[in-house]
């Protein structure tokens, strides 16, 4: 994993890009408890079915098969090897593969009803700029399920008291522990969200139990069953390290969702041509690589 900072002065952002995320960080790594407790809170929040979901920094698609009642899919991710994983592993069908910054996505305005964004914020270093970027692509009325690192966790606050952290996990602003690895203030997301364009609706507690003795100890199916039993009623409180959130896009809905297309990121224009391996776009003249079937609108060819 590297940091990404670009010429065009865009807010930092990780990048994934040829690492060994799904097996160093997920397979064989004592995470079951957490996939299990994630996929409680998404089967609580997330729409069974629907015309066009966005996985936002989706990966090597961990939860893709969370997915099965929608019709199109986008797995949208910035790291390209994340996307060949999923590739070959997920095939083609429905899934889209698109690699793209989340900051400059190419999609027409109102192109999703339903959008997913988990373990992706605390790698962001601009949270407003991102929120208004998922809400450009978002229909109104469209559905947001977000999940993001709470900074007044139990653990911390305790620490802090204690004396053992200097941080002040009460704190508004962001908290970047290491470089691009950010905890936040539930205000603070609550806040951006709004400002966005977001009517907040629901609100999970998640990962109650994320502690290296209990997860040796007890079986990872026993841990994910009692947090989805105190995901709601928890949730008020907010002391655990990850919240899961389903807002709703604001604004009036305007008929069907639009066609799907994509268009350049950086002029916005819809005018992009296939040729051999890539899109062409006519207003700016940028060309953007299609080769083995993932959109890669990174940066273009030319």
């Amino acid at each position: 994993m590297t940091n990404q900072s670009t010429d065009r002065r865009l807010p930092r952002f990780c990048d994934y890009e040829g690492s060994d995320y799904r097996t160093a960080f997920w397979e064989g790594k004592r995470r079951k408890y957490e996939d299990r407790a994630e996929r409680i809170a998404l089967r609580k929040l997330l729409p069974p079915a629907g015309e066009r979901l966005i996985d936002i920094g989706g990966g090597f698609g961990r939860l893709v098969d969370l997915y099965a009642g929608y019709k199109e899919i986008v797995l949208l991710d910035y790291s390209r090897s994340q996307l060949e994983d999923a590739q070959r592993r997920l095939g083609a069908g429905r899934i889209t593969y698109v690699a793209a910054n989340v900051y400059e996505m190419p999609f027409v305005e109102g192109s999703f009803d339903t959008a997913v964004t988990v373990r992706v914020l605390h790698h962001l270093s601009d949270v407003p700029s991102a929120l208004r970027a998922i809400r450009y692509i978002l229909r109104p009325g469209a559905t947001f399920v977000m999940e993001y690192a709470n900074k007044r966790h139990a653990k911390a606050i305790l620490r802090y008291w204690l004396g053992r952290q200097k941080h002040n996990p009460f704190s508004y602003d962001p908290w970047e522990f290491v470089p691009l690895n950010f905890d936040f203030h539930p205000a603070y997301i609550e806040r951006a969200l709004h400002d966005a364009g977001f009517q907040l609706e629901h609100q999970l507690s998640v990962s109650h139990f994320r502690l290296g003795l209990l997860k040796r100890c007890v079986p990872a199916s026993v841990l994910a069953t009692a947090d989805g039993w105190l995901q709601r009623p928890t949730a008020r409180l907010k002391l655990t390290p990850s919240i899961f959130v389903r807002a709703r896009a604001l604004g009036h809905a305007a008929g069907p969702l639009v066609p799907f297309s994509f268009c350049c990121p950086r002029c916005r224009s819809q005018q992009l041509i296939q040729e051999a391996n890539a899109l062409l776009c006519r207003s700016c003249g940028r060309r953007w690589s299609t080769a083995g079937g993932i959109y890669d609108f990174k940066q273009p060819l030319d």
